[in-house]
């Protein structure tokens, strides 16, 4: 089996749209939370947001290619551009068959689906863009991203509500490890902060109701009531380890460990119990080859909802037993708010940006404990902390939990 790590970030956040910003937040315990008005014209109401700040696309893409392409690409693609500047390479000596492109979205093009069933029901169905489709459908940011890399391998899209980023590095690692590819682009993206999707999660009372960004997504705290929608990508390089090592490639971290699991018990409710989240990073563990007890950190999937917070914990304290109580935990949604099919890709570069540089950050905006959640959340601020091994968590609509566990090399 080969061995695979991570030697190139991409970033695109509301704290953050280069590694160096987003890691300075990190340490900082600053969120990118606002107030924003989703609903202009129907109401002066503001709920809490996180959205992209200072991205500019024509610095990037041709304006032909903007009337072509949603957002959920645009991010996409500036997100692959710079992991992979990040790599320092662009694998022109390996087979582009053998270099894949795996990278998820939860909902996909919405912003252009709002666009265009407006414009259908307003004036009618020639007036629906012939780019409606491509511009919509939820893979198109992998194939552009093939487009404008030339890398010919495994190249597809996993859909899976909040845990789809994990999975596409998942798969990504499991293809590199069983010797289907030599390298891979992959991570996730959303771009979902209009007003229809607010609207379709708030109905359903999943987004806070707090009108203070300080106290909005406040993971663990007994007073959460919701997530705040948010928006980006994380797109990461996954190389084979002794390809990396031979072109003498910074890396990062490794990724050695994968778990996939399914509650099979409700649309959006997690089990109480916890015991699909719990297997999941019982068998990520196990495939690294460690002890729960070698896991320095985890990152929680964390999303400030009364529902996972207390879930997780209890997912934890299985797989970890006592241990549970020493090890650090934190929910980087306390900063970047819940960026959907995207969350997994943004925390796992959290999490080896901490792995790297040796520090846990702050899980913010936490001030009430809550008795159900009662592990170690990082409340104090930033800590130095020496991770060797360290568990990332995503949970989605559907019952489904990936972890992923990395490795210091």
């Amino acid at each position: 089996m080969k061995r695979v790590v991570i030697t190139g970030l991409g970033i695109l956040s509301p704290i953050g749209n280069d590694i160096e910003t987003f890691k300075g937040n990190l340490k900082a315990g600053r969120h990118g939370f606002s107030l924003v008005e989703w609903f202009p014209g129907q109401t002066d109401e503001k709920w809490v947001g996180a959205r992209v700040q200072g991205f500019e696309p024509l610095e990037y893409f041709e304006k032909k290619e903007l009337r072509r392409t949603d957002k959920l690409t645009q991010y996409g693609v500036y997100a692959a551009k710079k992991a992979l500047e990040d790599a320092g390479s662009d694998f022109s000596d390996l087979d582009s068959y053998r270099c894949g492109i795996i990278i998820a979205s939860g909902i996909g093009g919405i912003e252009t689906c709002e666009e265009q069933i407006m414009a259908y029901h307003n004036k009618g169905h020639k007036r629906v863009s012939v780019f409606t489709i491509p511009m919509m459908i939820s893979n198109m940011a992998a194939g552009i991203i093939a487009i404008k890399t030339g890398f010919k391998g495994s190249n597809f899209c996993p859909v899976s509500a909040c845990a789809s980023s994990n999975h596409a590095l998942g798969e990504a690692f499991r293809a590199i490890k069983h010797g289907y590819l030599d390298m891979a682009v992959s991570g996730g993206v959303e771009a979902c902060t209009i007003g229809f999707a607010n609207a379709g999660f708030n109905n359903m009372t999943a987004l806070t109701t707090s009108k203070e960004p300080d106290r909005a997504s406040i993971p663990f705290d007994k007073e959460r009531n919701g997530f705040v929608l948010g928006e980006g990508a994380g797109v990461l390089v996954l190389e084979e380890y002794e390809h990396a090592k031979a072109r003498g490639a910074r890396i990062y971290a490794e990724l050695a460990g994968y778990g996939s699991t399914c509650d099979a018990y409700h649309e959006t409710s997690p089990n109480p119990d916890g015991c699909g989240g719990a297997k999941a990073m019982e068998l990520a563990i196990n495939e690294a080859g460690i002890k729960p007890e070698d896991v320095n950190y985890i990152n929680a999937h964390g999303t400030s909802t009364p529902p996972n917070d207390k879930t997780e914990t209890a997912a934890i304290k299985t797989t970890f037993g006592e241990y549970a109580f020493k090890v650090a935990v934190n929910s980087t949604k306390s900063l970047t708010g819940h960026l959907l099919g995207a969350a997994g890709g943004v925390e796992a570069i959290a999490t080896v940006l901490q792995m790297k540089h040796g520090f846990i950050h702050q899980t913010a905006g936490y001030k009430v404990p809550d008795p159900e959640c009662d592990l170690d959340y990082v409340i104090e601020g930033v800590r130095s902390a020496e991770i060797n091994a360290a568990v990332s968590n995503s949970l989605g609509f559907g019952g489904h939990n990936v972890s992923l566990c990395f490795k210091s090399v």
